[in-house]
């Protein structure tokens, strides 16, 4: 992907863009499209059967993202108009409607001024598709593996009830550039929350496979409740072994403008350098005097048995 601000960029912006993916793709085509500076990413869940019923199970906020790959999501996403939020699903549905597309996928889209432009379409499941399963209450992976059967689906999905929100726990190091961490992975529990992890306490975290080590997620009744216990479940979290961007999750989930629902993709851009930055201890000095306090008592009491024995 390269972004391109003036007409003297394209042609090495296009060269590169198709350099890089004929390398990594065997493919060399490059689509131009808008860049939308400061916008949303919202996706649409669809899981279509071959008896022309076409689901589309609500709507996912991305936004939340580092190098274009997602750090939290949640569902429904936050603060779109009824009627943007209606236009999201019919385009996603009628998206796969025009393909005759069969089983799960994501139609995702980029927002911006209460409008969406279409960014591209998964043809399968993705990482944050939990958080769909905890709104609408199913099982995708069973629902796809039903579709693939033949077997159909029912003519109207479940209704929504609640809201979910979804942590990528990775083994990197944010405030190094996200630079991926290996190690033994010694512990890893997060309480109260739903773990997705196909990692074991003792196992080895390497440099060939993606850094992810799992996802956590947290559904209640309110965007707000599901915020507070998720932060509150990573806060809890044991996780012994390689660095983490534990801190940098709590810390986002926690941030004004994530808990308004006024963030974009560009929010690890401007607050990276405070999300994971260690705020001083207020208790340290409290803490140092107890510590002084009690070495004096230890030493004291130490002092009088040496005199009893005499």
């Amino acid at each position: 992907m390269r972004i391109v601000r003036r007409l003297e960029e394209l042609g090495a912006a296009l060269e590169g863009a198709r350099a890089e993916a004929a390398s990594a793709f065997g493919d060399g085509e490059v689509f131009v499209e808008p860049y939308i500076e400061d916008g949303r990413h919202v996706e649409v869940q669809i899981l279509a059967d071959t008896h022309g019923t076409v689901w589309a199970l609500g709507t996912r906020d991305c936004s939340l993202q580092r190098r274009h790959q997602k750090v939290i999501e949640e569902a429904p996403a936050p603060g779109l108009s009824p009627g943007l939020e209606e236009e999201l699903r019919t385009l996603a549905a009628r998206a796969a409607r025009a393909v005759s597309y069969v089983g799960a996928g994501t139609v995702e889209f980029l927002v911006a001024d209460d409008k969406a432009h279409f960014l591209e379409m998964n043809t399968r499941l993705q990482v944050e598709h939990p958080v769909t399963e905890a709104v609408f209450d199913v099982d995708l992976v069973a629902l796809q593996i039903a579709v693939a059967e033949g077997q159909p689906l029912p003519a109207s999905p479940p209704h929504a009830r609640g809201h979910a929100v979804e942590a990528r726990l990775y083994a990197e190091d944010p405030a190094q550039d996200w630079a991926p961490q290996t190690g033994t992975l010694h512990r890893l529990t997060v309480p109260g929350v739903r773990l997705d992890t196909g990692y074991e306490d003792g196992d080895e975290i390497g440099v060939h496979y993606d850094a992810m080590l799992a996802k956590a997620v947290a559904h209640a009744p309110t965007r707000a409740e599901a915020i507070r216990k998720l932060a509150g479940a990573l806060e809890r979290a044991q996780i012994h072994g390689p660095t983490t961007n534990r801190t940098l999750l709590v810390n986002s989930l926690r941030h004004a403008e994530f808990t308004t629902a006024a963030m974009n993709t560009a929010f690890y851009d401007r607050h990276l350098t405070s999300l994971t930055s260690t705020p001083p201890d207020p208790h340290a000095p409290l803490a140092a005097a107890l510590a002084d306090a009690h070495g004096r008592s230890r030493f004291g009491a130490g002092a009088m048995c040496r005199r009893s024995r005499r």
